[in-house]
């Protein structure tokens, strides 16, 4: 990777275009906190004068009391980190797996020619209908909510993987199969360096179906998480509860996926 020299001395026009790209990214971040901003103050105002009925869509005033509660009496982050810890462990093992079973397919073409109508089928059937029999292969536990976030990530994962690994270009693994490259120095030297974006992309995708996961997961078996007081929540019409778990989730989802935003950037750099 080349290291670039900070002295370089712009032109006055790229000087400007740098100042601009600055520009642009200021406002944007500006104006997404100001419709925040917007959001919030005009949901509060129309619940506050009754235009919207505050017992059916909650208040942003009324979510923050719910959450200061739920911290005083020590619920708050023990289903925080109950419902994170089940996520993170689904979204590490599927794209893992689904990493590995991608590079299985790519290495063998008639393994991938007899699976891949069942990894299509597999992806096009709701996961939810399993839930039943997860429950009775795992129990109804921890362990029934991390496989289900696995079922919904994992067929993806596989398929857009593969599809970058066999994107690759032929004419480069056709010159390094001339140079004498066996098939796993093509893999490791050609074929996964190649498919780095799209693997950002993957984690990207996985940061959403891996919450939706937990979620589904703790809606059919939980006794705690963000899931379980939504749930409990719904039940007993208790929608400030309801709205303040969503927010948590919304909150922890646009964390997860910054980290890899991060991730994405240091690609970026090291392909520079």
């Amino acid at each position: 990777m080349k290291k670039k020299n900070k002295n370089i001395n712009y032109s006055k026009e790229h000087k400007k275009y740098l100042k601009k790209i600055k520009v642009d990214k200021f406002t944007t971040l500006l104006a997404q906190i100001l419709l925040l901003v917007l959001i919030i103050g005009l949901w509060e105002l129309l619940t506050y004068v009754g235009v919207l009925d505050a017992f059916f869509l909650s208040s942003p005033s009324r979510m923050i009391a719910e959450l200061i509660d739920l911290f005083k009496n020590g619920t708050l982050f023990y289903h925080i980190g109950i419902t994170l810890y089940e996520t993170l462990i689904g979204f590490a093992i599927a794209t893992i797996l689904g990493t590995l079973i991608a590079i299985i397919l790519w290495w063998s073409r008639k393994l991938r020619k007899i699976l891949e109508p069942y990894i299509v089928i597999l992806n096009a059937l709701p996961k939810i209908a399993l839930g039943p029999v997860i429950i009775i292969w795992v129990g109804a536990g921890t362990g029934a909510i991390i496989t289900m976030c696995i079922l919904i990530c994992i067929v993806i994962t596989t398929l857009s993987m593969l599809s970058a690994f066999l994107e690759c270009d032929e004419d480069k693994i056709s010159l390094m199969r001339s140079m004498g490259a066996t098939k796993f120095q093509i893999l490791t030297k050609l074929v996964i360096p190649n498919a780095l974006t799209e693997f950002v992309s993957v984690l990207k995708i996985n940061v959403g179906m891996s919450w939706v996961g937990t979620i589904m997961g703790e809606y059919l078996v939980s006794k705690a998480g963000l899931g379980y007081l939504i749930v409990y929540g719904g039940q007993v019409f208790q929608l400030d509860l309801v709205m303040a778990s969503t927010l948590i989730l919304c909150i922890l989802a646009c964390v997860m996926y910054l980290f890899v935003g991060i991730l994405e950037r240091k690609v970026r750099k090291h392909k520079e």
